[in-house]
């Protein structure tokens, strides 16, 4: 067997596992072929097939060892990446190979006798059996990064995936000896593969992710495959649109808002932490587009908060309507009603009004305000569009008065509008009320605040010709009108209201009110006497002879006063009207003497009437009586003539009626009356006497 030949020459680019050139300026010794095995050497027993090799250059054989280089080492190599050797163990010299021994055909240069050909599948050609494809960076051509068997030396075969002997890396590279790449070898067998190392700081990536972020999308989790953190993020959103909608005019409780902030804030600056050095399991694309796209969905925030301003804006605004609808109505249910009744929700409409049209004027609802006032002006001057002054008066003067509760420059010139209106109601109010004792309110009450409010006004001059006048009217009816009793009524409410009047202006009307009472009384008097109410006739020209003493009327009305009471107890006597003037011509004596107990009241009342009291007769009785007896038996006054009190009438001749009228005693009941008729006739005297009889 002779010496092989040590071909240096490098492997073509096409069989180095990495497919480069090697070199040039590396030792050459590195790409000489192994040393033959040495017969001196026992073969090692072959290694199982899962056997790991180290991932590294094989040991630098000792000095004067066969086969050992005679240059120095080689530096030391980065770690190769660890492969497990496959395939048959290295063959002793002269044992038989399958194969003779010499270089087979289209065997690669440097191929050992005895070695096996064969190679795995998809094996560089030249690579020796067993052997990882990869080529480790730093490793010469050629030279295989397998491992012999431990202890084999120099004898084992290199290339043919058995471990060799000694230290397989340099210190501090690779994994420790005996171990194989992840996913080979029994379970449990080498360490987890190391950490991925932080790429460069990428502050555009980081701002992009960070955008993502503040989105409120969680988009920047995503990329980052943080998917708790976009989790986090997906529901602190969802919570917010959960309060947030539908809008309503109160919005987002603003502790929500704050805390949703600072969470988009933390989670922008931890997307921009975990964004800086981190690699994106994305395409190019992605990552080109990932910072625009943040910036264009930063417009999701801010179109959201623009959308939720506009419909809180109209929620607000459809709030604001449903205000002014509910004051509408208010103003709407006083129609029909009293003022006083209706005003207080007229102040109710009035403060919504003011409210939308000072502090809401640019809403809807606030536009709509002017026209509202106009329409409430309107409803309370319906009264005076209607010439129902007294009613028109409160609303009007309420519609005057609304600037010191109300706005000015909301109500503009419409306060104003309304001095002529409430004028013309306080004068037609006023003259209306005149002569109407029972008005409400009363003449004088409008007519007085008519004369102080406006009291330039032309209303306010017309109040004493429209006095003077409505008590002329009432005169003329006295005198000939057929119910003087309630011209008289009419006339003492109108004295009333005169008097209450200012004086210096309203004296004379006052007293050409007292001449029309005076007036009006006496022709209620008689009214009443010839309309056969003698009783009320009585009361009324009694109470006129106490009220006017001094009248021309006074003895008038006395002799109708009396006449009217003899009438009241004997309605013939009331045919007549007594006459104001006694007849003239001869008159007759008549003698009235009392012969009873208690004094006595004799009316009379004929051509002439009058009344005479007789004193008490203090020695007098009452006389028996009974049905048997005939009354002109009875011998009354019949004693001494000085025994009986007497009066002495001038009588004319003509008929008359007498009403005694006896005052009570111990021995007589008081109001004990008594009717008789008398004729006198000319050139006669008469005596009449007066006494009481007993019932038994």
């Amino acid at each position: 067997m002779g010496e092989e030949p040590n071909d240096a020459r490098p492997e073509p680019a096409d069989r180095i596992p990495d497919g480069h050139a090697p070199n040039q300026d590396q030792d050459q010794d590195r790409h000489r072929s192994p040393a033959p095995p040495d017969p001196r050497v026992a073969p090692v027993p072959e290694a199982p097939p899962w056997a790991p090799v180290p991932p590294a250059d094989r040991a630098p054989e000792p000095p004067g060892s066969p086969g050992a280089p005679t240059t120095p080492p080689p530096p030391a190599q980065p770690p190769a990446t660890p492969t497990l050797a496959f395939g048959p163990p290295p063959q002793a010299p002269g044992q038989a190979s399958g194969q003779p021994s010499g270089q087979a055909p289209g065997q690669p240069p440097g191929h050992q006798p005895g070695q096996a050909s064969a190679h795995q599948p998809g094996q560089t050609p030249g690579q020796p059996f067993g052997q990882a494809a990869a080529h480790t960076p730093g490793q010469p051509p050629g030279d295989p990064s397998g491992a012999v068997p431990v202890g084999a030396g120099a004898a084992a075969a290199s290339g043919y995936g058995f471990p060799q002997p000694g230290p397989a890396t340099a210190p501090g590279y690779g994994p420790p000896p005996g171990y194989g790449p992840p996913g080979y070898g029994p379970p449990g067998y080498g360490p987890p593969p190391p950490a991925q190392p932080p790429g460069p700081a990428n502050p555009a990536q980081a701002a992009a992710i960070a955008l993502l972020n503040l989105s409120g999308l969680g988009l920047g989790y995503v990329l980052l495959r943080q998917w708790i953190g976009a989790a986090l993020c997906w529901l602190a959103t969802a919570a917010l649109l959960v309060v947030a909608l539908p809008a309503d005019v109160d919005g987002v409780p603003v502790g929500v808002l704050v805390g949703y902030g600072v969470l988009l804030l933390a989670a922008a600056a931890d997307g921009f932490r975990r964004g800086l050095r981190a690699t994106l399991r994305v395409g190019a694309a992605v990552r080109r587009l990932a910072l625009p796209l943040a910036l264009v969905l930063l417009a999701v925030p801010a179109g959201g908060s623009l959308a939720y301003g506009a419909a809180r804006e109209e929620a607000r605004e459809e709030a604001l309507l449903a205000r002014l609808t509910v004051a509408d109505e208010r103003v709407k249910s006083g129609q029909g009603l009293l003022f006083d009744r209706a005003e207080p929700l007229y102040r109710l409409a009035l403060a919504t009004y003011q409210e939308l049209g000072t502090k809401h004027a640019g809403s809807r609802a606030g536009k709509l305000v002017p026209a509202r006032l106009d329409a409430y002006y309107a409803q309370l001057s319906a009264p005076y569009d209607k010439k129902d002054f007294c009613k028109a008066v409160a609303p009007l003067k309420h519609l005057r008065g609304l600037p010191g509760t109300v706005d000015k420059d909301l109500l503009g010139a419409r306060p104003a509008k309304t001095d002529e209106p409430l004028a013309e109601s306080l004068y037609g109010c006023g003259t209306a009320a005149l002569g109407v004792q029972t008005a409400e309110p009363p003449a004088e009450k409008s007519l007085n605040e008519l004369l102080d409010t406006f009291p330039q006004s032309p209303q306010a001059t017309r109040v004493e010709p429209a006095v003077r006048e409505a008590i002329k009217t009432r005169s003329a009816a006295v005198d000939g009108g057929a119910v003087p009793c309630g011209t008289v009524v009419e006339l003492r409410a109108l004295r009333s209201s005169v008097d209450a009047l200012p004086d210096a202006t309203f004296a004379g009307a006052s007293r050409e009110t007292a001449a029309a009472i005076e007036k009006g009384d006496f022709a209620c008097g008689t009214s009443q006497f010839r309309s056969k109410e003698f009783g009320d006739a009585a009361t009324t020209m009694t109470q006129f002879a106490k009220d006017y003493p001094n009248s021309p009327k006074a003895a008038h009305a006395r002799s109708i006063a009396i006449a009217a009471e003899i009438a009241d107890e004997e309605p013939e006597a009331g045919k007549s009207l007594p006459p104001a003037k006694a007849p003239g011509g001869a008159r007759m004596v008549m003698v009235v003497s009392n012969d009873g107990p208690g004094s006595v009241e004799l009316l009379y009342t004929g051509p002439t009437t009058g009344k005479i009291t007789l004193n008490a007769c203090a020695t007098c009785t009452k006389y028996p009586s009974s049905v048997f007896l005939d009354p002109k038996k009875v011998k009354a006054c019949t004693g001494p003539a000085s025994k009986y009190p007497k009066a002495t009438l001038l009588l004319p001749a003509g008929n008359y009626h007498f009403l005694q009228k006896r005052a009570g005693t111990s021995t007589s009941t008081g109001g004990d009356t008594k009717i008789s008729k008398t004729k006198i006739e000319p050139n006669y005297s008469y005596t009449n006497c007066l006494y009481v009889t007993s019932g038994f």
